[in-house]
C-alpha cells in the first residue's frame, strides 16, 4: 500500500504552507511597523519634552514660537470687551504754565481762525540733574585718657574712611544702585553708564560693587530680623531655583509671607537648607510645590500648590488622551478653586465650603482607588496619595493660599538678575550681598515703603542696625 498522500491532502498541505508563509510575512511586516511606531513615538516624546523644557528655560521666557504669517494687530481691540479705559492722573502740582495761542491763519487754507474754547494738556518730565557734592571737614583728635584717635562723624556720612577712600558715593546713589541691580537686574556697567550720562556722576562699576557690599554689611541685622519674622509667620510660601556661586551649582531659596520676603543662597536643595531659614520645628502653614524635603517639616500644616497639579493633569491629558483619570482629577481641583472664589465673593457660606470640601475629597478618594497601567499616571496618583493631607487645606481656612504664586513672583526678579550676572555670583561675598539686599528691597516693596527711606538710614548708621522703617516684629 502506497504512503503517498492523496491529492486532496497534498493540496491541503500546500495551502497550509502558503498560509503559514503569508502569516509569517504579515508578522514580519507588523514587527517592522511596531518598531517604526516605537521610534516615531520616542521621537515625538523627545520633541514634547524639549518643548516643555523650553517653556521653563529662562533664556527666552517670553518666546511664543515661530511668528505666524498673518499676526493679529497688537493692543486692545475696540468695542465692549475693551473694558474700562485708563488714563494718567492729573498731576497734583503744576510747576510751569505755558499759554499756547492759536496761529494767525489756518495752516491748510490760510484763512482767519476764530477761537472757540481753551483746553488743557499736562506734561510730566524729568528735571535736569547733576551730582550733589558734599564736603565734610572732619575734626580729628586724641583722647586724653586712653590716647585713642577720635574723629567726628556727620549724620550724612556713610563711612569713616579717609585718605585714598575719602571720595565716596552718597547714600542716595548707593540705594538707587541697589534697586537697579538687585530689583531691576541692571548690570554694574550699565548702572555706571546711566549715572554718567543722566546724572553726570562718574563712577567705576567696581566702586558700585564695593558700595553694595558695604550696604549689605550694614543691613545684616535687618536681614536677621526678617528671617525671624518669617519663622514666626503663620503662613510661609517657599520655593527654590538654580543659582551659581563661584561657577558651582547652588540654590536660591525664597520664603515669602504676605508682608515679608527672605532670599537665601545655599549650596543644597534639601531639608537642612530649608530648616536653616525656617527652623526644623516650624509649626505654621507651608504652601509649597510638593518637593519632598518640605514634608519633613512634621510640625507644620501643608498645602500643595494646585497650579502645579493642574499643570501635570494637562500634560497627562495631552500625552494620554484616552486616559480619563487626569481629566477627572483636573475637574476636582478646578472645582475646589471655584469653591474658594465663590466664598471670597460671598456666594457660599463657611458651612457650604465644608460640605463642598467633603464631597470633593470623596470624589478624589474614589479616583485614587482606581488602577491604571500607564506608568506616568500611576506615578501621579501616588503623588496625590502622598500629598492627600495637603490638597484641600485652603478649604479649611480660605485665608491660606492654594498656589505658590507669592514665591514664583518673588523669584522673577532674581531670575532676571541671574541672566544678567552670568548665572549667579562670582564670590560667596557677592551671594551674601545678593540675598541680604534683595530681601530688604523686596520686603520694602511689599510693605509699600519708600526704598530710600529704608536704605539711607542703614547706610548712614555708624554701626549695622535693624531698620526701624520696616517695623519688624
Amino acid at each position: 500500500m502506497s504512503d503517498r498522500p492523496e491529492p486532496p491532502a497534498r493540496d491541503l498541505i500546500k495551502q497550509q504552507a502558503e498560509e503559514i508563509a503569508r502569516l509569517r510575512a504579515e508578522l514580519e511586516r507588523a514587527e517592522r511597523d511596531r518598531d517604526r511606531l516605537q521610534r516615531e513615538n520616542e521621537r515625538l516624546r523627545k520633541q514634547l519634552d524639549a518643548a516643555r523644557r523650553a517653556g521653563f528655560r529662562q533664556a527666552a521666557p517670553f518666546s511664543k514660537g515661530a511668528p505666524v504669517s498673518r499676526p493679529r494687530r497688537p493692543g486692545r481691540k475696540p468695542g465692549r470687551p475693551y473694558g474700562r479705559q485708563g488714563r494718567r492722573a492729573v498731576p497734583p502740582v503744576i510747576d510751569e504754565t505755558f499759554a499756547v495761542p492759536l496761529p494767525g491763519t489756518c495752516p491748510e487754507c490760510g484763512a482767519a481762525v476764530d477761537g472757540t474754547h481753551v483746553t488743557v494738556q499736562y506734561q510730566e518730565d524729568l528735571p535736569p540733574t547733576r551730582p550733589r557734592v558734599r564736603r565734610f571737614d572732619i575734626h580729628v583728635g586724641r583722647c586724653r585718657g586712653c590716647g585713642r584717635r577720635v574723629q567726628g562723624r556727620h549724620p550724612l556720612q556713610t563711612s569713616d574712611a579717609l585718605g585714598a577712600a575719602a571720595v565716596q558715593i552718597g547714600p542716595d546713589a548707593v540705594a538707587l544702585s541697589a534697586v537697579l541691580n538687585k530689583q531691576l537686574g541692571l548690570s554694574f556697567g550699565k548702572i555706571a553708564t546711566l549715572f554718567a550720562e543722566r546724572f553726570g556722576l562718574r563712577v567705576a562699576p567696581s566702586a558700585i560693587v564695593r558700595a553694595l557690599h558695604r550696604a549689605a554689611a550694614k543691613a545684616l541685622p535687618t536681614y536677621a530680623a526678617l528671617v525671624q519674622t518669617v519663622r514666626d509667620s503663620p503662613m510661609v510660601v517657599p520655593d527654590e531655583t538654580g543659582w551659581r556661586v563661584r561657577a558651582q551649582l547652588w540654590w536660591l531659596w525664597v520664603f515669602v509671607t504676605p508682608a515679608t520676603t527672605v532670599y537665601a543662597i545655599l549650596p543644597g536643595r534639601g531639608f537642612e537648607e530649608a530648616a536653616s531659614l525656617l527652623g526644623a520645628s516650624f509649626a505654621g502653614i507651608l504652601v509649597h510645590d510638593g518637593w519632598a524635603p518640605y514634608r519633613r517639616f512634621t510640625e507644620a500644616a501643608h498645602q500643595t500648590c494646585l497650579n502645579h497639579l493642574l499643570e501635570r493633569c494637562r500634560e497627562l491629558c495631552t500625552d494620554y488622551p484616552r486616559a480619563r483619570l487626569p481629566g477627572q482629577v483636573q475637574d476636582v481641583l478646578q472645582h475646589a478653586l471655584a469653591v474658594r472664589d465663590r466664598h471670597a465673593a460671598g456666594g457660599i457660606s463657611t458651612h457650604g465650603v465644608a460640605v463642598a470640601r467633603g464631597r470633593l475629597a470623596n470624589r478624589l478618594s474614589a479616583m485614587l482607588e482606581q488602577r491604571t497601567t500607564v506608568v506616568d499616571i500611576a506615578r501621579f496618583m501616588r503623588h496625590l496619595d502622598r500629598e492627600w493631607d495637603a490638597l484641600f487645606t485652603f478649604l479649611f481656612d480660605t485665608s491660606i493660599d492654594a498656589t505658590t504664586w507669592r514665591a514664583e513672583q518673588a523669584l522673577r526678579g532674581a531670575v532676571i538678575t541671574r541672566k544678567v550676572c552670568g548665572g549667579g555670583n562670582r564670590t560667596t561675598r557677592g551671594a551674601v550681598t545678593q540675598q541680604v539686599l534683595a530681601s530688604v528691597l523686596r520686603t520694602t516693596r511689599q510693605r509699600g515703603l519708600d526704598t530710600h527711606s529704608v536704605l539711607t538710614p542703614l547706610l548712614c548708621a555708624p554701626t549695622p542696625m535693624a531698620s526701624p522703617a520696616l517695623q519688624l516684629n
